[in-house]
């Protein structure tokens, strides 16, 4: 091998792409947007937030939020919940023109629904399982099903996922969540 050239730059592809400027590129982003969602949409999504956000506040107040010093299981789920309706306020006043930022619904938006309902389900089958079933189906179904994976790469994430959850959760902290083991 020649002294000036590095290892493995004979075996490298050649770039026969165009170099595109900032302009060009967000131009080309622009073209391949899909089309904004428009007003209603705007509104539709920002009540829809709202209404997580207050039920979200009225749970947390259930749960108790105790002091600053002293707080309860409710405390940080409510500043969440709090953040999230204040913010859907927000958006309902100003952002109610619909503008260019907001897209329209697609076959993709339905997998919020779907990560949001799947994590439902994980918080309603912790107290009855544990910890580590439900998170390695929720790994399993958000890697392959919402993220692409392949099988045997959504496979061993997930356990290793769990696995690094267990060890800082119940091994290192000694946290007391319902768990198997």
């Amino acid at each position: 091998m020649r002294a000036d050239k590095a290892p493995h730059v004979e075996d490298a592809p050649e770039m026969d792409e165009e170099i595109l400027t900032p302009e060009q590129l967000a131009a080309a982003w622009a073209a391949e947007a899909p089309e904004p969602a428009g007003p209603v949409a705007n509104l539709v999504s920002s009540l829809v937030a709202m209404a997580l956000g207050i039920a979200g506040l009225l749970l947390s107040l259930k749960l108790g939020l105790g002091t600053p010093a002293e707080p309860r299981p409710g405390m940080w789920p409510f500043i969440v919940s709090l953040v999230v309706a204040v913010l859907s306020v927000v958006q309902v006043v100003i952002g109610r023109t619909g503008g260019k930022d907001g897209e329209k619904f697609s076959s993709y938006s339905w997998y919020a629904g779907i990560g949001f309902a799947t994590l439902v389900g994980m918080v309603l089958l912790m107290p009855v399982v544990g910890f580590e079933i439900p998170s390695l189906l929720l790994c399993f179904i958000w890697m392959r099903w919402l993220g692409g994976e392949r099988w045997r790469s959504a496979t061993m994430y997930s356990i290793l996922i769990v696995a690094a959850f267990y060890a800082i959760f119940i091994a290192a902290l000694g946290t007391t969540i319902p768990r198997l083991f």
